[in-house]
């Protein structure tokens, strides 16, 4: 029986050593696990309080374009200082609905999600807001992950910024060529002049080459560009800008 016993005390002490020196571990892991999530949910917030004021300074896609040889120009401008028409232009090519939903069209999205289904890729349904979310925060692809992060980015930017100032940022770090970021740096390279002086047509040009500006060219545009630039030019003349410049009435 004494010996049981010390065998149990033994065993228990040992177990109770184990224990007392796991258990700092796992909270050691649950204080990171903590201070990470926090990270996650407050820099995108910090960020985007920053950026609704100050011009977002490089996005990742920079960067990475920078890493793969291509230069980076890029030039400022209030919405005010970019033309109407190239505003109108994108709304109409990139999200006709950007003025009525809250970061997401949903009918684009089940519109997608069927493409899918049916075997197709994951293509679309990406507002400017997602878009605008994305090149501010994340990275170029196409994958699941990447695009749940565009999602919950694009809740922070509908809930903090106007659309205006979406629109403002949209159009001052979209990708327009080849090392070339916004519409007066592409508008500068392409047609001489700045961007508030674009013209109707010159604007749905620049809105053409979105889905592919490094290999699309406004200033050379192929008989596909020309195509969808009067397809763009014909919508935009619907799309009806607030008193904001953007959408408020």
């Amino acid at each position: 029986m004494l010996h049981g016993s010390w065998r149990a005390n033994r065993n228990g002490g040992i177990n109770h050593l184990v224990l007392t020196r796991i258990a700092p571990r796992q909270r050691i892991r649950r204080r990171i696990a903590t201070a990470l999530v926090g990270v996650f949910l407050a820099l995108p917030l910090a960020l985007t309080l920053v950026f609704r004021i100050v011009p977002p300074p490089v996005t990742p896609l920079m960067l990475i374009r920078l890493a793969q040889g291509y230069d980076m120009h890029m030039e400022w401008r209030s919405l005010d200082a970019i033309s109407p028409h190239l505003r109108r232009s994108v709304i109409a090519s990139e999200d006709a609905k950007f003025c009525a939903h809250w970061g997401f069209d949903l009918d684009a999205i089940d519109n997608a999600i069927d493409n899918y289904e049916d075997g197709g890729k994951v293509l679309g349904a990406s507002t400017i807001s997602m878009q605008t979310a994305r090149n501010v925060f994340l990275w170029p692809g196409r994958n699941f992950v990447r695009k749940g992060l565009e999602a919950y980015l694009t809740l922070y930017l509908e809930a903090l910024w106007p659309k205006r100032r979406i629109l403002e940022v949209y159009l001052n770090i979209a990708e327009l060529g080849p090392g070339l970021y916004g519409a007066e740096a592409a508008s500068r390279h392409y047609f001489g002049k700045a961007a508030s002086a674009l013209s109707p047509h010159e604007a749905a040009l620049l809105a053409a080459i979105l889905p592919a500006p490094l290999h699309r060219s406004p200033s050379r545009p192929s008989a596909y560009v020309m195509r969808r630039a009067e397809v763009i030019l014909a919508r935009a003349q619907q799309v009806r800008l607030g008193h904001d410049g953007a959408c408020r009435d």
